[in-house]
């Protein structure tokens, strides 16, 4: 695990753009296509845009997964995750070979489950650009996490924290309005990615960061099994790299 702090968001976000492009580009490069998985959030706005502008990249050999959605979400309503990587990233790049998103308002979330994770299992991840939660999240499996399952994607109970978080970012009026459950992408399932690309700005994300990066690997913080990766790169601010030993 490599970390890279910068001083500002900005150029955080475009350093993280950067080295995103470039593990597409080496995928492409040896393989001949490239499946991504790409994360939603306030944390990601200004390293999707970056990276929809990245003009190196051939998308239209580029498979994109997505790592969550909420369950019985519409996928017009403002807070839908499908409707937010539609807007930012995927009307923005010319061509994508294959979209897959997580349907959270299918009948059966069960179903869903094993239908996104029967697809993503025949294309093997070669990047995923990911972030961490004020609660020390990965996706949405909120502490304690399932280290374990071999499942691709689950069915998840949301904590407060991570609601209230939703609530926070703006998505929702009401902490009422914020589901209690969602289909995410596993644990395993993102640790199997070739490269992660980790970005995460901001002061509230500033103590999940440290517990994270210099704390115990343990399912109470389930972002700290990215310690265990062999090729993640993590992107700070300042201000969410703030707590971290100099």
């Amino acid at each position: 695990m490599e970390k890279f702090i910068y001083e500002t968001k900005q150029e955080m976000a475009a350093a993280a753009a950067a080295a995103a492009a470039q593990a597409i580009n080496k995928a492409i490069e040896d393989k001949g296509r490239a499946n991504i998985i790409l994360a939603t959030g306030a944390s990601q706005f200004d390293m999707l845009k970056n990276l929809t502008e990245a003009e190196t990249v051939d998308w239209t050999k580029v498979t994109m997964f997505h790592l969550d959605e909420y369950i019985d979400m519409e996928a017009d309503h403002p807070a839908s995750f499908r409707k937010f990587l539609k807007e930012r990233f995927v009307d923005r790049v010319p061509g994508l070979k294959a979209v897959h998103f997580v349907n959270g308002d299918a009948g059966n979330p069960q179903q869903e489950c094993q239908r996104v994770g029967s697809l993503i299992a025949e294309h093997p991840i070669d990047a995923a650009m990911v972030g961490i939660g004020e609660n020390g999240h990965l996706a949405f499996n909120d502490p304690p996490a399932d280290f374990e399952t071999e499942e691709p994607y689950l069915v998840v109970e949301l904590d407060e924290k991570c609601r209230k978080q939703q609530l926070g970012e703006g998505w929702f009026e009401r902490l009422q309005q914020v589901p209690r459950q969602a289909i995410s992408m596993s644990i395993r399932q993102i640790m199997k990615s070739e490269c992660l690309i980790v970005t995460v700005p901001d002061e509230r994300k500033a103590k999940a960061v440290e517990k994270a990066l210099e704390g115990e690997v343990t399912p109470m913080c389930p972002a700290s099994i990215l310690q265990r990766h062999g090729n993640c790169r993590i992107f700070l601010d300042a201000e969410s790299a703030s707590l971290l030993k100099p």
